[in-house]
């Protein structure tokens, strides 16, 4: 089984940056895909962006398309999340999440292990 851990998450200004880390320990081997879902207060949990892990293509959502890159260390088995220009409406806890067999990259059900989460906060 796969343990991924979230870290990086504060509180930033409006127009701000913010690089959110996922380290994933234990069967790393099994790996398929990296995603980063994020859930604010009273709303379901969304999709932001995902990496595939052997060829490294990348998906976002359209809310933070252009703003957010996602990217790997496969050595260190460790995805970042770097968010630019960063909104008010980014504000949320941000969630790792891993799987070893994504069919749906934007779905939850297809990633088998999730981090505790971070939380980010943007003041205007």
């Amino acid at each position: 089984q796969v343990q991924p851990v979230e870290s990086g998450g504060g509180l930033v200004q409006a127009g701000g940056s913010l690089r959110l880390s996922c380290a994933a320990s234990g069967r790393t081997f099994n790996i398929n895909a990296v995603a980063w879902f994020r859930q604010a207060p009273g709303k379901e949990r969304e999709f932001v962006a995902a990496i595939e892990w052997s060829r490294g293509v990348t998906y976002f959502s359209d809310s933070v398309k252009g703003r957010f890159i996602i990217s790997r260390d496969n050595a260190q088995n460790t995805v970042y999340l770097q968010m630019n220009s960063l909104k008010p409406d980014d504000t949320a806890v941000y969630y790792c999440a891993v799987g070893s067999r994504v069919h749906w990259i934007y779905e939850r059900s297809s990633y088998d292990a999730w981090g505790p989460g971070t939380e980010v906060t943007v003041s205007s």
